[in-house]
């Protein structure tokens, strides 16, 4: 077994402030705000000892947006290929990776050995403005193009963004499997559905915002659908969950454009959920992996990414992460290649690519969200 020790700075002030004097109370809170001044977010912390019980064992930091105990399967198949590694997993906020990784390169300081964020664009601009080094590694021939940036930035995971239906509310009829039939749906039900809709708030979210900005491109008619969630008093949220758990008690009826991860894995607890992979088209996007430039230590960063992008690697994501994998190797319905020969031109995937800073732009990004929130307000 695997023990991890987990230290957030919100124990140490809690225990230090309450068993201290009012002077070493403020003594304490100084030295924790020259620590951590205003602004800067402190991640939560596990520390994986090697499972060798060296002492002194290197020391692989990775800083991640996925969930710690989601990551445990794939730390614990890479310490048992490395059992002299030792792993600090650093679990934050999409953004505050990118703002760490260049703040502390910038200060000429080490950063993470391994960066995962589910911010395509943000770790498309970490590779592209020198923050990431290049990884030549045995799968890089062999993982799929759009998936590979120059051997620097590589997506790791498969993950489509789905409808999700509430199945009881559909026992007599189909839920829509389109846009189309969506915006039908919606216009058809009338006050029966009216604010039992659920997407995600594209300026709060960062896959939302993604999905919404390839939907833009992939469909001409896409503001009909934002009008008619609108006139269906949708609901926004920032996070997966919030809607799902609104879906499987029966307070939504639908949820638009959610990641299909989280619902697979919402669907698997509760039997309530369903699940649609629009047909018209599924984008698709992908949590990319990379060696930052400033690495403390870049053959460890290495040696976790290609154990990300190996066959046992990308298995162990598939059957129990409960993400699709990637890699061409892995076989099985929780994969790149099934979904593929399923359902062909279907998936859109979000291509590894410059394209992904395009919505970096803050005039073209105010413009998007400006027009979201309009057609929203409309209605």
């Amino acid at each position: 077994m695997l023990r991890a020790f987990r230290l957030t700075v919100s124990s140490l002030v809690i225990g230090g402030l309450l068993g201290h004097s009012a002077g070493m109370k403020s003594a304490l809170f100084l030295s924790l705000c020259l620590l951590f001044p205003p602004g800067v977010a402190v991640a939560d912390t596990t520390l994986f000892p090697a499972i060798s019980g060296r002492a002194d064992a290197p020391l692989l930091t990775v800083y991640s947006s996925l969930d710690e105990p989601l990551a445990k399967p794939m730390i614990a198949g890479f310490q048992v290929a490395n059992p002299d590694v030792a792993v600090r997993y650093e679990d934050m906020l999409t953004g505050e990776i990118y703002d760490r990784i260049v703040r502390e390169t910038d200060a000429g300081k080490r950063t993470a050995d391994f960066a995962f964020s589910s911010a395509m664009d943000l770790q498309v601009k970490l590779a592209n403005d020198g923050y990431a080094q290049v990884s030549d590694l045995p799968m890089s021939g062999e993982w799929p193009g759009w998936a590979n940036w120059r051997n620097t930035a590589y997506a790791l995971t498969f993950e489509p963004a789905v409808f999700v239906y509430h199945k009881p509310s559909f026992k007599d009829h189909d839920p829509p499997s389109t846009r189309a039939e969506f915006v039908d749906f919606l216009q058809k039900q009338g006050d029966a559905v009216y604010g039992r809709i659920g997407t995600y708030d594209i300026e709060r979210s960062g896959v939302g915002f993604l999905f919404m900005s390839r939907d833009q491109e992939q469909f001409g008619d896409i503001w009909s659908v934002i009008k008619a969630m609108g006139a269906a008093g949708v609901k926004l949220y920032s996070t997966s969950q919030a809607i799902l758990e609104r879906v499987a008690d029966g307070r939504f009826v639908l949820g638009y454009n959610i990641l299909g991860s989280y619902a697979a894995d919402w669907a698997s607890r509760h039997p309530e959920v369903g699940i649609v992979l629009p047909k018209d088209y599924t984008v698709v996007m992908s949590r990319i992996g990379l060696v930052p430039q400033a690495a403390a230590s870049p053959d460890l960063g290495k040696r976790y990414l290609q154990f990300f992008m190996s066959k046992e690697g990308q298995t162990i994501m598939a059957r129990e992460l409960q993400i699709p994998a990637v890699s061409p190797e892995v076989a099985g319905n929780n994969t790149a290649t099934t979904l593929r020969e399923m359902l062909g031109g279907q998936l859109k995937p979000v291509p590894v690519s410059l394209g992904l800073m395009v919505y970096l732009d803050q005039v073209k990004r105010a413009r998007l969200i400006s027009r979201w929130n309009e057609v929203l307000r409309l209605q």
